[in-house]
């Protein structure tokens, strides 16, 4: 390959580089806007779930016979939609840039049943305090219902529950999942070596998603 075609080729990668890059910031500023457009449909409190891409995410779907793997609570901070979710480490998440992470960029958001009522401006305050108590924590790759580390579900299962009283879903242990499948079987060696902790209390994304206490507001 000679010296021209060499830069005609270069040039070409650019280019496409390029319009890549333009396409992705284009596609985020768009949903940005749906977002800041739509700001009235969340809520503080409300309850977000989505399919992470995580490296877990298929085995905790397959575990717990569920599509979501990954959720959070939605805080309303300074006007802006933002997500307050367990991951590494605990922290909040702009709304746009915490669905974009999910498959395909689906989500559904619930709400506590009669919140209107429950969530008051007090009420909200004392769960975003209680809240506080997590930030910065690590994620908890082993499930483990101490307060040391924490985990998704974990995280605003116990904001309810603490600070307001309302358990989201039932508590389950470990050997209540499905744990037959090769990719489970894998995940749950990797964490745990052979001393699986089978009596482990866990809140999966799942019992919290089926809560009779939950309404669905959006489903995308």
């Amino acid at each position: 390959m000679n010296i021209f075609k060499l830069m005609i080729l270069v040039c070409i990668l650019v280019l496409f580089s390029c319009n890549s890059d333009d396409k992705k910031a284009q596609t985020w500023d768009n949903r940005i806007r749906e977002f800041e457009d739509n700001q009235e449909l969340f809520q503080d409190g409300d309850i977000i779930f989505q399919t992470s891409k995580s490296n877990q995410s298929k085995a905790i779907q397959l575990a717990t016979n569920s599509k979501y793997s990954h959720m959070g609570i939605v805080y309303i901070v300074n006007g802006k939609i933002m997500v307050y979710e367990a991951v590494q480490p605990v922290k909040l998440t702009p709304i746009a840039k915490w669905i974009s992470r999910g498959k395909n960029g689906d989500y559904v958001l619930k709400r506590l049943k009669n919140s209107s009522q429950i969530l008051t401006q007090e009420v909200k305050k004392e769960m975003k305090e209680y809240g506080e108590k997590y930030k910065g924590k690590n994620y908890d790759i082993y499930f483990d219902w101490s307060d040391d580390k924490i985990y998704c579900s974990e995280l605003v299962w116990k904001i309810y529950k603490e600070a307001i009283g309302i358990e989201i879903g039932k508590l389950q242990t470990l050997s209540e999942f499905d744990l037959s499948s090769t990719i489970v079987k894998q995940k749950m060696k990797e964490r745990y070596g052979d001393n699986i902790p089978m009596d482990e209390v866990v809140i999966s994304p799942v019992a919290m998603f089926d809560s009779d206490k939950l309404i669905t507001i959006k489903t995308k």
